[in-house]
């Protein structure tokens, strides 16, 4: 057997082991979690082992801790030298005792609440990072701050982004020798991506790679990209930089110790939809790709390209795992990302080569797919080419329309997943998410709408019977995945999509957070369940582990975050998001109290009446797909981490109704002003639209139906 595969003796051995090598991320002492995927190599493996298969049905409460904003939390908790670190909504640090839970500092860089209209998928922040004594954060609002890590005193504060523009930041910055490294947001919105590298003494910035072509007519950006800007704008066409051109690089990022080079991957385009973006088509270069650049200069090393021409929104920001495989009997530095589309890829690390690829989820030719079943936009890769072979009619040419999949929230989010080199097994969340694809003739770019070019999605049938069916056409699950032969080893199936990421460790475990607000540990060799505890809410960034005067324990943070549940996660039991999110620690025997929340949300006030035509109502459901789904629920069914729009006051008049959406009342909460962006027309059939649902399920509450 390759020697990857070898068991672990240490597995078995309720100890703490002593040390260890991360392979591609450097040495990091066991008992400790220094990065977002706990080392450079972002395998999210934790060697130690005191808590194992035999014994993780003793595993009780440590400790819990409450963090002070109540939006979505998606951060990975660091633990160094005794002190647990990380942020919740807003960008806020906290730095808690590993041990008790007990606060040691707090520190708030006192976000603009404005800035959250322009974030896509909530304030979130998904975590720190760290180096020599110092914690680096990236703020909403674009800036990068370093922090004392024992007294959380900020050392410098520089910005990473424009000012005033529509670029936020929600990612954990990469450390990389004595360069930390981000990413930002805001491609939905028409921005132009880049990646920046800062000094971490300093703060002062020493590279930018952009990650798309801009104005031909500006020339070059003075940028480590320069050297690649023509090629890149060979595969465009039209005028794509009106709009930025997207390419947001939002999360994955990862440092190759081994190599002393960094990856990255890059977000969807501006608009998606390529017929608009790029009309004469293109590959549309360095969108939907992975992108290796050198360290010390951020020089263009190679890139892969996932979804050539990308146009349903799937991009490869997903997490960038690097090992050394066996693969045909000898060693390969790999990297391996399961992105969006559905596919798994193994990719030769130090040439950007592809060795393999294989579909996570059923894929097939459109003559093979059943009649009114969605189509696969792609159903396999060419490895020579190392190209997608496409389904044309996933393209929705012509003014027609396609109903798609893995599409949308993708058959793997940015949910991380996490490798264990004992059991050779990656383990992640996938599903299988399918969305309706026409383009937008009568598109106009707006302030605060969403760049998709798309038709705007409409209501979901007023039919309970679908709708709890929809969920489960998702097919979500946990999935142990084998790399070296691309096969699926087990696979645990949920109700809903939008579960959390995931860790495993030398206990041969398996931790991962469910929609459903569990939180459960896996054997990670045959998939059974071997314990469970309900947080009351989702771990969406992934656990971490840790060890403390010879203790093992297992951190999550929790709260409702990601875009699963912005978007009303269908089917998901209706719980209010927890009043604050928390941090909960787990230990073997563990006896701390964990108090409970009552999660039931509020009765459904009664409604205005009805009003308007069917005509008016769905003309009001497209424009609400357009503007608000993605905050509020797709439909208007809400995930409760923002207002649920069928139950608020301001749907009782035109007049209150538009005080918010066009005259922004509420923008210092984070609500977008749309102004004249939305007409008094357009703002009165949302209206309509708002109170027909309402009607809906304030219905099947009197009558007692309503889950």
């Amino acid at each position: 057997m390759p020697w990857l595969r070898l068991a672990c003796l240490a597995t078995l051995i309720p100890t703490l082991l002593i040390g260890v090598s991360s392979g591609a991320g450097g040495t990091v002492p066991p008992g400790q979690w220094t990065a977002y995927g706990r080392d450079s190599s972002a395998q999210r493996f934790s060697p130690l082992n005191q808590i194992n298969a035999g014994n993780v049905s003793t595993l009780g409460v440590a400790w819990s801790y409450a963090l002070r904003e109540s939006r979505g939390v998606e951060a990975t908790p660091l633990m160094v030298d005794g002190l647990v670190y990380v942020t919740s909504a807003w960008s806020i640090v906290y730095a808690l005792d590993a041990k008790t839970g007990a606060e040691r500092w707090v520190f708030d860089p006192v976000v603009d609440r404005a800035v959250g209209a322009r974030s896509c998928c909530d304030v979130v922040n998904r975590g720190v990072a760290y180096a020599d004594g110092r914690i680096f954060v990236a703020a909403l609002d674009g800036r990068l701050i370093a922090l004392e890590a024992k007294t959380g005193r900020k050392l410098w504060e520089t910005p990473s982004v424009p000012e005033n523009s529509n670029y936020v930041v929600t990612g954990a910055p990469c450390i990389a020798r004595n360069l930390v490294l981000i990413g930002n947001s805001g491609g939905d919105l028409g921005t132009r991506g880049y990646v920046g590298a800062y000094d971490v003494r300093t703060g002062h910035p020493a590279w930018r790679f952009y990650t798309v072509p801009g104005d031909p007519a500006k020339g070059r950006d003075h940028a480590a990209s320069d050297g690649v800007l023509e090629r890149m704008a060979k595969t465009w066409t039209g005028q794509w930089w009106k709009q930025g051109g997207g390419g947001s690089v939002w999360d994955s990022i990862t440092y190759d110790a081994e190599l002393d080079r960094i990856y990255f991957g890059v977000d969807n385009g501006a608009p998606w939809n390529r017929q608009i973006r790029s009309p004469a088509g293109g590959d549309n270069l360095f969108l939907a790709s992975i992108v290796a650049v050198d360290r010390r200069s951020g020089r263009y090393l190679w890139h892969y390209q996932v979804t050539p021409g990308d146009t349903w929104d799937t991009g490869a920001t997903q997490s960038l795992v690097l090992a050394t495989l066996d693969l045909a009997g000898k060693p390969r530095h790999v990297l391996m990302q399961a992105p969006k589309n559905g596919f798994f890829y193994v990719i030769d690390r130090d040439t950007g080569r592809l060795l393999s690829a294989r579909n996570l989820v059923p894929v097939a030719k459109t003559a093979d797919t059943p009649k009114g079943q969605p189509i696969s936009w792609a159903y396999g890769i060419d490895l020579n080419t190392g190209r997608p072979l496409e389904n044309p009619e996933a393209r929705f040419p012509d003014g027609t329309t396609a109903v798609v999949h893995p599409v949308g929230p993708g058959a793997h989010g940015w949910q991380p997943m996490a490798f264990n080199p004992n059991t050779g097994l990656m383990y992640l969340p996938v599903q299988d998410f399918a969305s309706t694809f026409r383009t937008d003739a009568a598109y106009v770019p707006g302030p605060y709408l969403r760049a998709s070019g798309l038709a705007g999605a409409g209501a979901i049938p007023q039919n309970p019977t679908l709708r709890e069916s929809i969920p489960k056409r998702m097919a979500a699950r946990l999935v142990a995945w084998d790399p070296v032969t691309q096969q699926e080893r087990w696979r645990v199936p949920f109700d809903f999509a939008g579960n959390g990421g995931v860790l495993t460790t030398g206990g041969n475990l398996v931790f991962q957070g469910t929609s459903a607000g569990e939180f459960v540990a896996y054997d990670a060799s045959s998939g059974a369940t071997l314990w469970s505890f309900d947080v009351q809410a989702t771990a969406q960034g992934g656990p971490a582990s840790y060890a403390i005067d010879g203790e093992q324990y297992i951190a999550i943070a929790i709260g409702n975050g990601g875009s699963t549940f912005l978007a009303g996660a269908l089917g998901v039991p209706p719980r209010k998001n927890t009043p604050t999110g928390r941090v909960v620690v787990f230990k073997l025997n563990g006896t701390a109290d964990y108090p409970r929340i009552d999660t039931t949300p509020d009765p459904v006030p009664a409604p205005p009446a009805a009003f308007g035509a069917p005509s008016t109502i769905a003309a009001g459901a497209e424009k609400y797909g357009a503007y608000c789904s993605g905050c509020h629920g797709f439909g208007a069914i809400s995930g409760f981490v923002t207002p649920d729009l069928r139950r608020s006051p301001y749907i009782q008049s035109g007049e209150a109704f538009r005080s918010v959406i066009q005259d922004g009342i509420l923008l210092g909460k984070g609500m977008p002003r749309f102004g004249e962006g939305i007409s008094a027309d357009d703002a009165e059939h949302i209206r309509s639209f708002l109170v027909s649902e309402a009607n809906y399920i304030y219905g099947l509450q009197t009558r007692g139906t309503h889950p």
